[in-house]
């Protein structure tokens, strides 16, 4: 496995499935290092050197380490019930959500749902939005009235990395751009 392959396998743990190598997060999605390295390496060679590097190196600043460097997670994106501990925050005016094409016809009647995960993952910028977009194919973005939503009372988080955060974006607060 290449350290790009380690690092989408370690998404797949600290956000979805810690059981495929049998270990455990805490209710604040903290995993031990030391088993996350131990359950990795018994597919793969791997090591504490290898992680650091995945977590410094990594474009979209998925991980966490705590203070020791004992305890490891994934900063948003869960399908798993934990709580990452998100400050409520206020949004800018704008944000901005990337998706593709095909989506579009469910987000235009439904909004902006979380699906499988815990929350809507939206972006301060077109380009992030774009690139997200256009991992499923030819990208769609979408603008988000986030400050008139945070007006309206719904919550918005920002996780350590700068994905903002909120449970559901109705449709009309939502703008397709073409």
């Amino acid at each position: 496995m290449t350290l790009n392959d380690i690092s989408k396998f370690i998404a797949l743990i600290l956000r979805h499935k810690p059981e495929v190598i049998g270990i455990q997060l805490d209710e604040h999605g903290w995993a031990n290092v030391d088993e996350l390295i131990a359950g990795i390496n018994r597919q793969t060679t791997f090591n504490m050197q290898m992680l650091e590097k995945i977590v410094r190196e990594d474009e979209k600043m998925r991980y966490s380490f705590n203070e020791d460097k004992t305890l490891i997670r994934a900063n948003q994106g869960h399908s798993i019930p934990v709580d990452v501990g998100l400050a409520e925050s206020v949004p800018p005016d704008i944000l901005y959500h990337g998706t593709g094409e095909k989506y579009t016809a469910s987000i235009d009647v439904q909004g902006l749902v979380p699906k499988s995960r815990l929350y809507v993952h939206l972006s301060r910028d077109t380009e992030t939005a774009i690139k997200v977009g256009s991992r499923h194919g030819k990208a769609v973005i979408y603008e988000v009235l986030a400050g008139q939503m945070e007006q309206d009372g719904y919550r918005f988080y920002l996780s350590a990395n700068g994905v903002w955060l909120t449970k559901h974006v109705p449709v009309k607060y939502l703008r397709k751009l073409l």
